[in-house]
């Protein structure tokens, strides 16, 4: 398991939503504050605080790509279509180590049958980062 990995489960017990506790424990990446992570990530946790939108700990390491793979040229945008590679590796990932991406479908919420707890889906969104970032 990796320092990451252990980081953000230790965030997530203390209180950090899914989101903030994968964006924060993948923050050595890139050149933002864990401050700024934190705030920028909060309104992602519990499915975009919905539990119907995408997983927070999915969210959270899709903020991380973008932060890390765009140039953040406003004049000349030309990242975007490597950045969403990035992204969409990430998110097939994610899918296949956790069973969706639905924060809801996660849970089980209508099925009853849950598929990855938060603590998983939180180790799986350190990994896509670790797996397609942290080279």
């Amino acid at each position: 398991m990796s320092d990451r990995i252990k980081l953000a489960d230790e965030l997530h017990r203390k209180g950090y939503s899914c989101s903030q506790s994968v964006a924060v424990a993948c923050a050595d990446l890139v050149d933002v504050p864990k401050e700024v992570l934190f705030k920028a990530t909060e309104g992602f946790g519990a499915g975009m605080g919905t539990m119907d939108g995408v997983c927070g700990a999915l969210t959270g390491a899709l903020l991380i790509a973008g932060l890390k793979n765009s140039t953040g040229n406003l004049d000349t945008p030309k990242s975007k279509g490597s950045t969403m590679k990035i992204s969409r590796a990430m998110l097939t990932s994610f899918r296949e180590k956790s069973g969706a991406i639905i924060c809801r479908e996660l849970k089980g919420v209508d099925s009853g049958k849950m598929l990855c707890s938060c603590p998983d889906c939180i180790k799986h969104g350190v990994e896509v980062v670790e797996e397609n970032l942290a080279r």
